[in-house]
């Protein structure tokens, strides 16, 4: 009688499994490689900034001084002309910030790609129905009914370079 139901639940027992996506992926040599070269792109496009910045300064302090001196036209053009850096500057900040958004997705679409591929080739091997990232806020894991697949995800990727 045991028998007839237990063996019904054995049958039907699902296998569920979670993984830590961030976790793998920061610890690629690919990303530390990728996010450094962001890093050091992000300090240029800094630097450049800066620069601008400390030019529209020096500008608007001799404008300043030089204010009482100049003509009303030569005080419209400064005027215009430190409008139009001020511009730029914000201008490039913008296209800075934009071109570093698309280099982030370059370096980090390719790792995701790999990670899922890692992610789903354990799934199959495994036998798994579901396997959860807990870096995407899964609230609560039973440890003794899902399995962490973390180190063998890791193990699947360093298998597909």
């Amino acid at each position: 009688m045991i028998a007839l139901l237990v063996a019904p639940m054995t049958v039907f027992a699902q296998k569920f499994g979670h993984v830590n996506t961030q976790a793998i992926v920061q610890s690629l040599p690919e990303f530390i490689k990728g996010n450094g070269e962001i890093e050091s792109q992000a300090k240029i496009y800094e630097n450049d900034l800066q620069t601008m910045q400390q030019e529209i300064q020096k500008q608007a302090a001799a404008y300043d001084q030089a204010a009482a001196t100049m003509s009303a036209t030569q005080k419209e053009a400064k005027e215009k002309e430190l409008m139009e850096l001020q511009q730029k500057l914000q201008q490039t900040y913008q296209d800075n910030q934009q071109a570093l958004q698309k280099m982030q997705q370059e370096k980090l679409q390719p790792i995701l790609t790999k990670v899922q591929n890692a992610i789903q080739n354990v799934g199959k091997a495994g036998g798994y129905v579901y396997i959860m990232d807990i870096a995407a806020g899964v609230p609560y894991i039973s440890e003794t009914l899902s399995k962490d697949v973390t180190a063998e995800v890791k193990a699947e990727i360093n298998k597909l370079k």
